[in-house]
């Protein structure tokens, strides 16, 4: 059976499969019939960015939910941790996102969240792509009158505001301070902005002009060098650069200095320790982490729990440990007080919260981490062979491990979305690591060819 499912929902280019309106449709159908569970209607909400090929995609979507006998309930562009916030709070049965993320605007994508507004996990996942390439398919399609209605929220973008003001502590504001933030010409070019003004900030845009097709394109998170400019220009106290679905966060200091998700993790679980407010002071990360902060959670007598790649994996984990601080080297930062995904916008009201709290500058805060120097190396491969097959491999592997002497990773990883395998070498000394990575990188692209 053909893969549907990644790491994070359905992807890819659009109108090449599986993104096309045919599958789209499908999907909806599929996923009518899966959160279907009785008579009455059931509730959909979905939301997209600024893509134009969301338009269609909403549409095929929305004409296979309706099908299946569910209600749809359209918002319009609006970050993805929105939506799974609208699917808990409106009592929906299912919440479904139409964005490839930080994909460049060529792509997109559509993923799930369940009524709790948590992604769907591989089982279910499954289950529905299991109908969607069943070309036999006979779709229980209900009688006439149980056919779903569509129609659109007009108050969506101000529900998640006075959601994300929520999660802020009553007692501080914004007031004074001075942020830049880019919105990538995405799905928070709206939210963001007004929800910092609400609280008191002075508020300097960049990336809210969406046309389309300018989404992700030389702005927001890939781009964090473009916040930096602009905070050392205007003298900004800090600078938010979020992704086009804004449910990441790269954050940049008074002078400039780019911070990545470790970075505000670290600082962000020390904060939450000090306050009570950290489970077991357990901090939950991926692989990619950086070892520097692995050391720093030890150094604080906390512990860093480490899962693969992707923030459901990650929210599983703070799932089942009962953690409440979780996230990705590239930004995701989940606060499980608050939300149930990663939140660029709830995430940047955390780590202004302690810059108020505190009231230090965010380049004094954020010294709390140096990370290793890392070097990553995607490697396109044609066999996904797994690794313990081609021993050379394995053997590099080991030998620059015990070059490293413990103070030091190597990672080995497919992608889950490309025909890549990602290569990374982390350690104290940069050139070695460089070297490290480069040397593994061909080995791997010969043995994987």
């Amino acid at each position: 059976m053909e893969r549907l499912f990644g790491t994070d929902g359905l992807r890819g280019t659009v109108n090449t499969w599986p993104m096309t309106v045919d599958v789209a449709l499908r999907l909806g159908l599929a996923a009518g019939v899966r959160f279907r569970r009785g008579p009455h209607r059931h509730k959909v909400v979905i939301g997209k960015d600024t893509r134009l090929s969301g338009y269609m995609f909403e549409s095929a979507l929305t004409a296979g939910l309706c099908a299946a006998g569910m209600h749809v309930i359209m918002t319009g562009p609006l970050p993805t941790p929105a939506i799974s916030f609208l699917t808990r709070s409106m009592r929906a049965d299912l919440g479904v996102v139409i964005s490839a993320s930080h994909n460049p605007f060529a792509d997109n994508g559509i993923k799930f969240f369940d009524a709790d507004g948590y992604k769907l996990p591989d089982q279910t996942e499954n289950e529905i792509a299991t109908m969607v390439l069943d070309d036999d398919m006979a779709w229980p399609y209900p009688e006439a009158r149980r056919v779903g209605r569509a129609t659109k929220i007009e108050d969506a973008g101000g529900r998640y505001i006075v959601y994300t003001k929520s999660c802020f502590p009553t007692h501080l504001t914004l007031s004074g301070l001075r942020i830049v933030v880019d919105c990538a010409n995405g799905a928070a070019y709206k939210v963001a902005p007004l929800a910092l003004e609400e609280l008191g900030a002075e508020v300097f845009r960049l990336g809210t002009n969406p046309d389309g097709m300018n989404i992700n394109d030389h702005c927001g998170s890939l781009y964090p060098d473009v916040v930096a400019a602009k905070v050392r220009e205007l003298r900004a106290d800090v600078g938010l650069a979020l992704d086009g679905d804004a449910d990441r966060l790269i954050v940049v200091d008074e002078q400039g200095n780019i911070l990545d998700g470790d970075q505000i993790m670290a600082l962000c679980a020390q904060a939450m320790m000090a306050r009570g407010e950290l489970p077991g002071n357990m901090l939950v990360a991926t692989v990619m982490s950086n070892m520097a902060l692995e050391i720093f959670m030890r150094e604080h007598g906390g512990v860093l729990l480490r899962t693969n790649v992707g923030d459901r994996y990650v929210v599983e984990a703070m799932r089942r440990e009962g953690a409440m601080l979780g996230g990705e080297q590239s930004g995701h930062l989940i606060f499980r007080q608050y939300s149930t995904t990663g939140d660029g916008l709830l995430a940047a009201l955390q780590l202004l919260r302690v810059m108020r709290e505190k009231e230090k500058p965010l380049s004094e805060l954020a010294g709390l981490l140096k990370p290793f120097p890392q070097r990553l190396v995607n490697v396109r491969v044609e066999k996904r062979l797994p690794f313990e097959e081609r021993p050379l491999i394995g053997q590099t592997v080991e030998k620059v491990e015990q070059a490293l002497a413990g103070r030091g990773r190597v990672l080995l990883r497919y992608s889950g979305t490309e025909a890549l395998c990602r290569v990374m070498v982390e350690g104290e000394d940069e050139d070695k690591v460089r070297l490290y990575a480069d040397e593994l990188a061909q080995v791997v692209a010969r043995e994987l060819r």
